[in-house]
This record gives structure tokens, sequence and C-alpha cells, in this order.
């Protein structure tokens, strides 16, 4: 398994990308003997996950707190057992407590899977969806130049 965290151009703008490489293991296996379609999603939480921990500090991260409320997902090609993944993700726009995620399931180069998920932030000690805070949206603003 490795990891990176990546600046990349597209265009006129600076995209903030976060990188997972890894093969897949027999867990992620079905009966039809290839990754099973729920396991995609499970591995858009763990790369949204990883790329958050990497961007935020522990003050925020003791604050707030990311709940899924809406996935969509298009698969366009089969995973096999021990194929090497890279999950490729990056933040969209990001308006009063929502956030929109963008993962590529990457195998051989080819998009294989992709998954835009719209967060909703949180209050951790309410529990209450919460307007993101200025300190939140500069780390989500995947088009600002830094």
């Amino acid at each position: 398994m490795s990891c990176i965290f990546v600046l990349q151009f597209q265009g006129m703008h600076l995209k903030k990308n976060y990188t997972y490489t890894f093969k897949v293991d027999k867990n992620s296996i079905d009966g039809l003997d290839h990754v099973n379609n729920v396991v995609y999603l499970d591995w858009a939480q763990i790369v949204a996950e990883k790329h958050w921990n990497q961007l935020s500090e522990k003050l925020i991260n003791n604050n707030y707190v990311w709940v899924v409320k809406r996935h969509e997902i298009d698969y366009f090609f089969p995973v096999f057992l021990n194929d090497e993944i890279t999950l490729n993700t990056y933040i969209g726009e990001s308006y009063g407590v929502k956030s929109e995620r963008y993962v590529n399931i990457i195998k051989d180069e080819k998009i294989v899977c992709s998954v835009k998920t719209i967060w909703c932030l949180l209050d951790k000690f309410t529990m209450k969806p919460v307007r993101i805070p200025i300190e939140i949206s500069s780390l989500l603003d995947s088009n600002k130049l830094t």
C-alpha cells in the first residue's frame, strides 16, 4: 500500500488530489470472482478519510465530523483478486453544509469506477449539520492557487 498527496494542474486551476494504491485482497471478492460492488463504496470512503486526515488539523477533527448524504457511482470494468488499484480523489464544490468529493478507481491506467459523494458537515458534539466554517472551506477549495 502506498499513498501520496499531489498537486496537479488542470487548465488554469490547481487541483488538490490524493492518490492511494493497493492490491485487491480476497476479502473484496464476491461469488462472481470479482470485486463486490459495495467494496467500491468502501474504497471511496477510505480514500476520502485518508485525504481529509492529511488536509485537516487535529483541532478541526476534534470539533467536526463528515457524514455521507449521497453517493453516485458508475461501474465501467470489473476488478479481480491481486489487481493493483489506484484510488484518486479530489474535492469539488463546497456550499452551505455540503461538500462534493470525486473518486476515480483506476486499474492499468483506466478508470474502472467513478464515485461522486456529497458529504455533510456535522458539529461533533450536537451531531447537527453546521455551515462549513472558513477554516474548513479554505481546505476544501480545490481550485484555490496557493
